[in-house]
């Protein structure tokens, strides 16, 4: 039995790993060879990597995941802790290995992804603790066991909470639709949407009028779809160095805006700026501080 803590404002759920990132001359061919010009290591995962952006942004945020008890878990961990995240309901899982993912990415910040998936899906319907996820007041959703995710849907939505889901690539492949039934707001990127809306753009996410959908269009900025409406936003224009990890940073400023007042706009100028700067710097932990994009939106708008 864990100790009773306070629960952050938002929980985060789904995977927490080891990033192992190579940077290259270019994506290579099949059987090509690339140059590496430069390798980093440091802590990832999508639910790992928005609890990270949160807590840089000022708002408490927890995690809800896996790590094997090896040193890349050690690792990631340490990390996180000195973020400030809570980690009261991390499982740190014997005998297993944490999930490493190598990221191999191009000059242009085009990103190739290799991994195993390690220990970072040990998290069962059973672990979840309810009184932990109700005493918050936003949980976000990652890839992770579908039913997992429904569990933790259902738990937070019967306590009152809102609820966000990013499913990332697997969506296409994995039943997730309990989960996206309660979800109050979805993340996808164009290739994600074509599945949640059954390749019909223009039509809100089924069943419910209060279901959100923010469609990510990289350096393209992206789209808030409501029942009611539609907000655009064009992004902003940088040279990416890395776009790992910008998704999640996206989501992370998103949340930090829609949690306070609701403004879809404000929040997709926001989370755009968040994803922006973030592609400008190298790892999946360059997410900035509220400083850094309040003096980035100034620079923008002078």
């Amino acid at each position: 039995m864990r100790p009773q803590t306070a629960a952050p404002r938002v929980i985060c759920a789904g995977h927490v790993n080891w990033d192992v990132t190579l940077q290259v001359d270019a994506l290579p061919e099949p059987d090509g060879e690339a140059r590496i010009e430069r390798q980093s290591r440091s802590g990832g995962g999508s639910a790992a990597n928005v609890a990270a952006a949160l807590a840089g942004l000022d708002v408490s945020a927890g995690l809800v995941g896996s790590v094997g008890d090896d040193e890349p878990g050690l690792l990631a961990r340490r990390e996180l802790a000195g973020l400030d995240v809570d980690l009261s309901h991390l499982q740190v899982v014997s005998d297993a290995e944490t999930s490493v993912k190598y990221l191999i990415v191009a000059g242009g910040g085009e990103v190739m992804v290799l991994g195993n998936d390690g220990a970072n899906e040990a998290v069962a319907p059973g672990d979840v603790d309810p009184d932990y996820v109700g005493r918050a007041e936003h949980l976000h959703l990652t890839s992770q066991r579908p039913d997992t995710a429904a569990r933790l849907a259902a738990v937070a939505r019967d306590a009152g909470l809102t609820v966000s889901f990013d499913p990332g690539r697997r969506l296409g492949s994995r039943d997730f639709s309990a989960a996206l039934d309660r979800a109050n707001v979805v993340f996808v990127n164009d290739r994600e949407a074509e599945t949640v809306l059954d390749r019909r753009y223009d039509e809100p996410i089924p069943p419910r009028d209060d279901a959100v959908l923010v469609v990510k269009h990289g350096g393209d900025g992206a789209v808030v779809r409501t029942a009611e409406a539609t907000y655009r936003h064009p992004g902003f224009e940088v040279d990416p160095v890395d776009t790992t990890g910008a998704g999640d940073a996206f989501a992370a400023g998103f949340l930090s805006v829609l949690l306070v007042d609701g403004d879809y706009e404000r929040a997709l100028e926001f989370a755009n700026a968040c994803g922006a700067l973030t592609a400008r710097q190298r790892g999946a932990r360059s997410a900035p501080s509220g400083e850094a994009v309040a003096a980035f939106l100034a620079e923008q708008y002078a």
